[in-house]
């Protein structure tokens, strides 16, 4: 089987997922995961579309991420993996997958901060006098 290729995102961050059958291996941007993400519950985000689907050690990961957070990077990372795993076995992945809400693609961002105030919404504090 070949290499399977899907993109996620969120907020900022983009992640290229590239899966392949394996020993579940997992190297971001050319580094393990634990060593990416030193959080270890962020480090958990990314697992958890193979551990709904029982398919823990079986792929080998390459992810490609840039732009965001930490906790972006990770959740645009699930995204990916989640439509790799759908692009691999579509009939009986996706049921499981989008039960759980990995299939969303979460559009939420930062509002952008407008003239003649202090934040997006916030106002300057009046003063009377």
């Amino acid at each position: 089987m070949e290499a399977v290729h899907a993109v996620g995102r969120r907020k900022a961050a983009v992640a290229r997922v590239y899966l392949a059958k394996g020993t579940g291996t997992i190297k971001v941007n050319n580094k393990p995961l634990l060593d990416y993400f030193s959080v270890p519950e962020v480090a958990l985000l990314v697992k958890q579309p193979f551990e709904k689907l029982n398919l823990t050690d079986q792929y080998d990961m390459l992810i490609k991420v840039t732009g965001g957070g930490f906790r972006g990077q990770s959740e645009a990372i699930r995204l990916g993996i989640s439509r790799a795993l759908c692009k691999i076995d579509l009939e009986n992945n996706r049921p499981v997958l989008k039960k759980e809400g990995f299939l969303i693609r979460d559009a939420r961002v930062v509002e952008r901060k407008k003239y003649g105030r202090k934040k997006a919404r916030k106002k300057f504090q009046f003063t009377k006098r």
